[in-house]
């Protein structure tokens, strides 16, 4: 008797810390949107900075794109996903296209992350640097009220 439900077997989502990806960023033989992208998913609050190099993919309008999403990095041997805090946002994103990848690509081999406690960390510890932030705007960040 055959099943009507087809299961797939998917890579486990794992996390990235920020000095793990400001690692992988600043090695010198990986090259961005080649080994490895960085998608970002924050919606109007993506203003204010950001990773160098990352691709912004508002989580308001993910699932409407991520097919063609998928398509365009199916090369892409890691995707790292991200958000704010990377609560939410970032890590439901990671799920769906690991879900859609592994149904449209279902021989690929790849790996997702999750930048762990996501862009506001980040920021935090690398806005000074230009090869990791780029567009950082200091009142986006300011905790005064």
């Amino acid at each position: 008797m055959s099943s009507l439900v087809t299961t797939y077997s998917q890579p486990a989502t794992k996390y990235m810390t920020a000095d793990e990806l400001a690692a992988l960023i600043k090695t010198e033989d990986k090259v961005a949107k080649k080994d490895y992208l960085v998608v970002d998913v924050r919606d109007d609050d993506f203003a204010g900075g950001n990773i160098v190099g990352c691709h912004n993919q508002p989580a308001g309008k993910f699932l409407v794109n991520v097919h063609d999403l998928v398509r365009k990095t199916k090369d892409v041997p890691l995707v790292i996903f991200h958000c704010a805090l990377s609560q939410v946002r970032g890590p439901k994103a990671a799920r769906i296209y690991n879900e859609t990848r592994q149904r449209l690509f279902p021989e690929d081999s790849y790996e997702v992350a999750v930048l762990r406690e996501g862009f506001t960390t980040f920021q935090a510890k690398y806005k000074d640097d230009p090869l990791l932030v780029e567009k950082w705007e200091a009142e986006y960040w300011s905790t005064d009220y």
